[in-house]
């Protein structure tokens, strides 16, 4: 690369995706849009609940939970590079299954880790999420190494994810007829799981998000409510590993819920906010990784970036513009009134 900005071709960058490949990148749109809109709907409240680094605690200790699982369901098919042939898994025991119970009680320990940290010393909660989460992935390398030699991390799957493989997995068929990629279908199931829970469980999670006091008095079980939260961020956090990495995914999930929290504070209109923010930074995020030629996952995350600066440039209660505009519409009118108050006694 000799040039900082590299030339704009219009065609190529934003005709020809759709015009010749879309049967290739309208999966990846579509992966990284369900991707996005879970994290989204989903960190809204861990930004509610001042736990924004949950999700980054959760992503990381869900490895040692993923390893310890398989080595008891007896494979070691994980999204891990892999050589040879992987044992053969129990009769009735899905990869996808193991995974997803040892990614909960991954969530569920971490969370009580943190907490104990947090209440049995002086240690702020910022602190304990930290030493909680490096100390569980380093347990989780230690594991594969001890336990699986033949078994090594992709850095490019740990890092920023494999998203741009995504029309190259094997589809789910009906009949002889293929439906979709594999893990698309899975994301959206868990995309779906969870628009539906939280509609079921709106004012639970509001409440609880907000005054878990309140809560425990009207009869809601705010701690419940809380793991049960950490375990599906876990569910949401291993169905989106291999597509988008353990990093970023950190970013997905707290991007649309911040950018959307700087434009309202009606946590229903912030959920469609953050839909949108998650519709957006994928479809220009997948621009700009063809434009730049770079990795998807991190083109979005830019996207949303971008997206979260320009909602705060716009937002009502803490943007600039709205400041600025406020500050010179009080001084037109302290000016207009001083000139009307000096018109009238001179």
């Amino acid at each position: 690369m000799n040039t900082l900005i590299l030339p704009w071709d219009w065609h190529r960058v934003v005709i020809e995706p759709w015009s010749s490949g879309a049967s290739i990148y309208g999966w990846i749109l579509l992966m990284g849009f369900l991707i996005n809109l879970t994290c989204g709907l989903i960190g809204n409240y861990f930004i509610l609940r001042r736990m924004a680094l949950i999700g980054d605690a959760i992503s990381h200790s869900v490895l040692p939970g993923m390893a310890i699982a398989f080595l008891v369901a007896g494979a070691w098919h994980l999204p891990i590079a892999t050589e040879g042939t992987p044992s053969p898994v129990p009769e009735g025991f899905s990869h996808g299954m193991a995974m997803v119970i040892g990614a909960g009680i991954a969530g569920i320990v971490t969370g009580l880790i943190i907490e104990w940290i947090h209440q049995k010393s002086r240690i702020k909660q910022d602190a304990a999420i930290g030493i909680t989460f490096s100390t569980l992935f380093a347990l989780g390398v230690v594991i594969i190494s001890l336990y699986a030699d033949k078994v090594h991390l992709d850095a490019d799957c740990v890092l920023h994810g494999e998203i741009a493989f995504i029309p190259l997995e094997p589809f789910l068929t009906i009949g002889t007829h293929p439906i979709a990629p594999a893990p698309v279908v899975q994301m959206g199931v868990v995309a779906i799981l969870t628009a539906l829970g939280i509609s079921l469980f709106y004012k639970e999670l509001l409440v609880s998000s907000f005054d878990p006091g309140l809560a425990h008095a009207t009869g809601i079980r705010a701690d419940w409510i809380h793991y049960g939260l950490m375990i599906w961020l876990s569910v949401v956090v291993v169905s989106a590993f291999e597509s988008v990495g353990a990093i970023l995914v950190i970013a997905m999930l707290i991007l649309p819920g911040a950018s959307a929290s700087l434009l309202s504070q009606r946590l229903h209109i912030m959920l469609a906010w953050s839909s949108l923010h998650a519709l957006l930074s994928s479809l220009i995020g997948l621009h700009l990784a063809i434009w730049w030629d770079t990795s998807i996952a991190g083109s979005m995350v830019v996207a949303g970036s971008g997206l979260f600066f320009l909602c705060w440039l716009i937002s009502p209660s803490q943007g600039p513009l709205w400041r600025r505009l406020r500050r010179k519409s009080s001084t037109d009118t302290k000016a207009a009134a001083t000139q009307h108050l000096s018109k009238t006694y001179s």
